[in-house]
């Protein structure tokens, strides 16, 4: 395909890639993982570790199957169309969890700067909404619009976390992480447990695999993008994270709507704080873009192939799969209402699961494909160690998140085999 057919380059791939991991977890984690203190330490390392393994994986997936569709292209290649479909179906249904979890996040850092937009949780669901309906606007306007979109907010986030991070650690009180591991637990519970918090901040390493058929060369850009995204996402998080648990009691970062915020006011005054909020509103409003955008293209993939309802197929003059964009967001609003009622904490913990659940899924079955299926010693036992680490993860998600993730994904079984049915009697 022409440029014009494939909007996107180098640089917008790696910036979804590094759009879409730093979203709302840099900012709100630090609320999440208070209650363990220092020890999330041993989280934090388990899981870039296993993020890198899996960024390696992925790239070497999407050179050998440069198709749109991501961690559903490589489990159909691979093991057919139904362990496809479900792949599909899990991956879909992640993001527009995901989706929720950053609308909320957004919320909460709005919150930070304008206290009265989120005093009530209905304020606070309605705040979450308006961005994410916003964001699905500019999805409907084209992937050109919806990539430079990433671009910019990319930029107005990476370089103030860096800097953010790197300036705070030097105040960071080490006292403030005493004891060690507060949480009572033991420290393979706590790892296990931090593991699966802080992988949130690591979902998206594949974004660019899922829109590869616009990604301009996308046997060289898209393993690029993935493993470079991995890799600066990966330490900006980490750093900005660290410094905001030395900085805050715990106490204090439990209750916190915008952790980040809150320590930036602690060690700087209110400006600030403020400036921290609106670069977090800036980076979840940039993750939310890139989301609803990919929550558009898998389906759209999976429906070319048969496997999704022939909506999804259907794009505009643009190019834009309208109604994956509609249904996805559509969903992701009902998930924020459904659950409005509780802190916003609470709200965006319980999506982040949810969502986390039904992406490791598709990392399972993306990693045994290439252990399976793939070329090079070497590689392949990379795939092996990705696999082992997401079946750690997936394990460590906790039985609430599970058993939803497990219905959800077991919904969507009766759908496909209604579906094959229909597309086999259907007249040729």
């Amino acid at each position: 395909m022409s440029a014009v057919g494939r909007p996107l380059g180098v640089w917008s791939a790696t910036a979804l890639v590094v759009g879409s991991m730093i979203g709302s977890g840099v900012f709100l984690l630090p609320s999440a993982l208070a209650p363990y203190g220092g020890a999330t330490l041993i989280g934090w390392a388990i899981t870039l570790c296993g993020a890198l393994l899996l960024a390696l994986t992925f790239a070497r997936l999407s050179a050998r199957w440069p198709h749109s569709g991501g961690p559903y292209v490589y489990a159909r290649q691979a093991f057919g169309d139904t362990p496809g479909f479900v792949i599909a179906w899990s991956y879909w249904i992640s993001i527009w969890c995901a989706n929720a979890a950053i609308a909320v996040a957004f919320a909460g850092s709005l919150g930070a700067v304008f206290p009265a937009a989120t005093a009530t949780p209905a304020r606070a669901a309605a705040c979450a909404l308006a961005a994410l309906w916003l964001c699905s606007a500019v999805n409907l306007a084209g992937i050109r619009e919806a990539g430079r979109m990433q671009l910019l907010t990319t930029a107005l986030k990476l370089l103030p976390l860096l800097l953010f991070g790197g300036v705070a650690l030097w105040f960071a009180d080490t006292h403030a992480r005493m004891p060690f591991n507060p949480s009572g637990e033991s420290l393979p519970q706590v790892a296990h447990a931090t593991a699966a918090l802080s992988l949130w901040a690591f979902l998206g390493l594949e974004a660019a695999t899922v829109p590869a058929g616009a990604v301009r060369d996308a046997e060289r850009t898209v393993p690029r993008a993935t493993v470079f995204g991995t890799l600066i996402a990966g330490a900006a998080t980490i750093l900005a994270c660290t410094a905001v648990l030395g900085v805050l009691p715990a106490a204090t970062l439990q209750a916190s709507q915008a952790p980040m915020a809150d320590a930036a006011r602690a060690l700087w005054g209110a400006p600030a704080g403020i400036a921290l909020a609106l670069v977090a509103a800036v980076s979840c409003f940039g993750a939310l873009n890139g989301w609803v955008l990919l929550s558009a293209q898998l389906p759209l993939a999976a429906a070319r192939d048969g496997l999704f309802p022939q909506v999804f197929a259907r794009v505009d003059a643009r190019g834009t799969p309208v109604a994956g964009v509609l249904i996805g967001s559509a969903l992701a609003s009902a998930l924020v209402l459904s659950n409005y009622s509780r802190s916003l904490v609470q709200l965006f913990t319980f999506s982040i699961l949810l969502s986390t659940a039904a992406t490791l899924l598709p990392y399972v079955a993306g990693s045994a494909a290439w252990a399976l299926r793939g070329r090079g010693r070497a590689s392949r036992a990379i795939a092996v160690a990705a696999l082992l680490y997401s079946l750690y993860a997936l394990f460590g998600i906790g039985a609430q998140a599970l058993l939803w993730g497990a219905a959800l994904v077991g919904a969507g079984l009766p759908l496909h085999w209604w579906w094959r049915r229909r597309a086999a009697a259907a007249p040729p």
